[in-house]
């Protein structure tokens, strides 16, 4: 009875499943698996409903023509096969030589101009927010008098709607609200140039800085305190203290934060779809693809394909390149001795 256990007990320290009272090793087939199949069976089924076949949907039908008038005969043209030629207006429409070519108004020159905005509001709100969300966590992780009330009172923008948080500093950025009196300026934040495109990044980095400063503020929590009281010992100083502990310990937190930031921004529409309506060349591909849904079903099919291969080659680098850790470590493989 006890080598029987043992030989159980050291088989399953090896990876290896217990011996069942009848002698013979557990396996899927005993009826758990079957079990677990049948739990998982709903949750799978509605991912697949809300998911997978919207995905499949869009793909399928951004290979089909969109009927209507044919604006060369004026006769009227039903749906179809249509190839690529949905993904080449985007691409490649009237741009001759190439995507930096396109004449403005068509196509071609709106997905450009629309996904250079949207990487230039990526880049430069994520990068303020983590910056900020960084100096708010350390703050926040400081044991000190209130500091309850300062993590609620700072999660509040959060908190807030995205669309009550548009309208917020639509009225902010007016020509005669809050911001041109305390500066001193008359500038029309929602008019052409870099002023609309300032608007909504400020706007953003104050309603998403304090997610950032949320999800850093975990990472902090889980260092040991006695790592920084080892290193005090030692002589190091408050950046050294900073630079070799804090930062690497705190990296894997980071880079998440960072990386749901960077989706989320990538797929940014209510914030400027609000505030400016796309004023200044602030119109960001999720704009882009409800505008023409209202043209063309079909060709907005299309555009919403191209930028979901944009947000995934985004996540890809980050998971693939940067040490975005979010999927599960494994132990390596060793090899069998001989």
């Amino acid at each position: 009875m006890s080598s029987t256990s043992g030989v159980a007990t050291g088989e399953f320290a090896q990876g290896k499943p217990p011996l069942n009272p009848s002698g013979k090793r557990a396996s899927l087939h005993d009826g758990s698996g079957r079990r677990a199949a049948v739990l998982i069976a709903p949750t799978l089924i509605l991912l697949a409903i809300v998911i997978l076949y919207p995905v499949v949907s869009a793909v399928s039908q951004s290979f089909t023509k969109d009927a209507g008038l044919d604006p060369t005969t004026g006769m009227f043209v039903e749906g179809g096969f249509a190839g690529v030629s949905n993904y080449k207006l985007w691409l490649l429409q009237d741009c001759g030589s190439g995507a930096f070519s396109c004449p403005p108004g068509t196509l071609g020159s709106q997905f450009w101009t629309a996904t250079g905005v949207t990487f230039l509001f990526t880049v430069v709100a994520v990068s303020l927010e983590t910056v900020l969300g960084f100096v708010f966590a350390l703050v926040m992780h400081r044991n000190f008098k209130g500091r309850a009330i300062l993590r609620a009172s700072v999660l509040v923008p959060w908190a807030i709607p995205t669309a009550v948080t548009a309208k917020l500093w639509y009225f902010i950025f007016a020509y005669d609200g809050i911001a041109n009196k305390v500066l001193g300026t008359n500038i029309l934040w929602t008019g052409e140039g870099w002023p609309p495109k300032a608007a909504i990044i400020i706007a953003d980095t104050w309603k998403t800085a304090p997610f950032m400063a949320l999800l850093i503020l975990a990472g902090l929590q889980v260092i040991d305190g006695s790592v920084y009281e080892a290193s005090k010992m030692d002589g190091a100083g408050a950046w050294q203290r900073f630079r070799y502990i804090t930062l690497p310990l705190v990296r894997p937190a980071l880079i998440v934060a960072v990386l749901f930031r960077t989706l989320d921004t990538l797929r940014m529409y209510d914030l400027p779809k609000i505030l400016t309506n796309g004023a200044g060349d602030t119109s960001t591909l999720s704009m882009l693809v409800v505008d023409q849904v209202r043209t063309g079903f079909n060709a907005a099919s299309a555009l919403s394909t191209l930028t979901f291969l944009i947000v995934f080659a985004v996540a890809f680098v980050f998971i693939k390149f940067l040490g975005a850790n979010v999927t599960e470590q494994r132990a390596p493989k060793t090899k069998k001795a001989v």
